[in-house]
């Protein structure tokens, strides 16, 4: 009865290295595969049967080997690692990318002499050229000239700052999309996974699937996984389920649905654009980190801090040296006198709100330019230079204009700077995560040939014993004939 035993351990290992082989070869043919886990037939012996007769004997002799599972290779802590750096790295990612485009659209510093602060420098010295040749009309329509290209250059970085800014918001309305789908698809990769185990399945590749999925949310929304006795995982953001097993609950954005509501000149107070839960209105989702938190901290209102969103407070600081312009130049020249002796009345003028956005030049005719402190002396150029000196003004528009460009620049700096470490640190992570999971084409190779030759030696037992059993069955008793 050994004999025949032997048989069945022999095909056992002809079993089980064939199957070792195929998984070799699995991870061979997804070496170039994005997301994918290598893998690995676990073997293990097959005791000897447990005879129940009372004066049977067992030789003591197992039968042979067996696949008992199909282990997937990957690290639960450096996923989770990875999960964590992509959702700081995306976070601040979204937040130096806002700043970076601010600041292009600020253009300072500005090597062609086309930045704001030269449009001031031009505008103050066509002022102190009047002052030097108040007779001259060429002088008053440079003046004219300068101080509309100021008031445009105002107005057309406040349209910036809010062309972006709903650039942004379209991107956040994108994304929160994106996620609704992933997250989805993490709920039915949940479900299917479920059902392949509670069949005594292997869906590995599906959780290579679902494991890619989650960290695409990890990008997106931030948040953390808990992974379940049943196979399934949760997703959660702000401590509630974005995705509970085969369930997935969606998001919205809500809030402030354009740059005048951030601003509060939509009527209204300030209001900031939120991610809520799309079946419960009103509830905020929570957001911890990923693009789209990055991409709220960007679109969020200004404060009286000046650390709100960099949009926002830009505009904001647009608005208030349009205000502080307007009001020092018309404090002046409404006190000045013309060439026909009468008062100067507002040089800038605002046609509606914002400020920075109708910033425009009230005179239209160079001669209604007024500039002398006397209505009898039509030479005197005195109120035109006093005007040019606001160029040099501790707390003047260009000392305002100076200290947002540092800020701004700052900040960008710094945010950039943030960004790179954070990338440098996801960076890292995943390459610990791929040195574990990924497949090693060396390690493979050696793996086929050890399963190879076993194969061999479990096919030359299963020869010796078919010899043996040929030897029993048709040589016994022929001894002598």
């Amino acid at each position: 009865m050994s004999t025949f035993s032997g048989l069945s351990t022999a095909l056992s290992s002809l079993t089980a290295q064939r199957q070792a082989l195929d998984v070799s070869g699995q991870n061979v043919a997804n070496v170039n595969t994005v997301g994918y886990t290598r893998q690995r037939a676990n073997l293990t012996s097959v005791g000897g049967v447990t005879v129940p007769s009372m004066f049977s004997v067992s030789n003591g002799v197992g039968n042979g080997t067996k696949v008992s599972d199909f282990a997937r290779l990957g690290d639960v802590f450096l996923d989770t690692r990875v999960r964590v750096q992509t959702s700081s790295a995306t976070y601040l990612k979204a937040v130096a990318d806002g700043l970076k485009a601010l600041e292009a659209t600020v253009g300072e510093p500005s090597a062609s002499k086309t930045g704001f602060s030269d449009q001031l420098t031009a505008m103050w010295g066509a002022w102190n050229d009047l002052a030097n040749t108040p007779d001259t009309e060429a002088a008053r329509s440079v003046v004219l000239e300068t101080s509309s290209a100021v008031a445009a250059r105002l107005g057309s970085m406040y349209a910036a700052a809010r062309t972006e800014w709903n650039q942004q918001y379209d991107t956040a309305v994108a994304l929160v999309a994106k996620t609704n789908a992933t997250a989805a698809n993490v709920a039915d990769l949940n479900a299917r996974i479920q059902q392949i185990t509670n069949s005594g399945g292997v869906a590995n590749e599906l959780i290579d699937a679902r494991d890619l999925a989650v960290t695409e949310l990890a990008a997106l929304v931030g948040g953390t996984v808990q992974y379940g006795n049943d196979g399934q995982v949760d997703v959660l953001v702000g401590g509630n389920p974005l995705v509970a097993g085969s369930t997935a609950r969606e998001l919205k954005v809500s809030g402030a649905p354009s740059f005048g509501h951030v601003m509060g000149t939509a009527g209204g107070e300030a209001t900031a654009v939120t991610i809520e839960w799309a079946s419960r209105p009103g509830s905020s989702a929570g957001l911890d980190g990923g693009q789209l938190a990055g991409i709220l901290a960007v679109l969020a209102p200004a404060n009286e801090t000046g650390t709100g969103g960099p949009l926002a407070e830009a505009a904001a600081r647009y608005d208030r040296l349009a205000v502080d312009l307007a009001r020092q130049v018309n404090d002046l020249h409404a006190g000045a006198y013309t060439v026909d002796g009468q008062p100067g009345g507002e040089f800038f003028t605002f046609t509606g709100q914002p400020g920075a956005l109708s910033l425009t030049v009230a005179i239209t005719d160079p001669s209604r330019i007024a500039v002398s402190a006397s209505a009898q002396d039509q030479l005197d150029g005195s109120v035109a230079a006093r005007l040019a000196a606001l160029g040099t003004t501790p707390g003047g528009p260009d000392a305002q204009w100076n200290a947002f460009v540092v800020d701004l620049g700052s900040r960008t700096s710094s945010a950039g700077a943030r960004a790179a470490v954070s990338e440098v640190a996801r960076a890292s992570a995943v390459s610990q995560q791929l040195a574990n999971a990924s497949v090693d084409l060396d390690e493979e190779t050696v793996n086929m040939v050890a399963y190879q030759r076993a194969y061999e030696g479990a096919a030359r037992v299963l020869t010796a014993i078919d010899q043996m059993l040929d030897t029993l069955i048709n040589r016994t008793g022929v001894v002598g004939r």
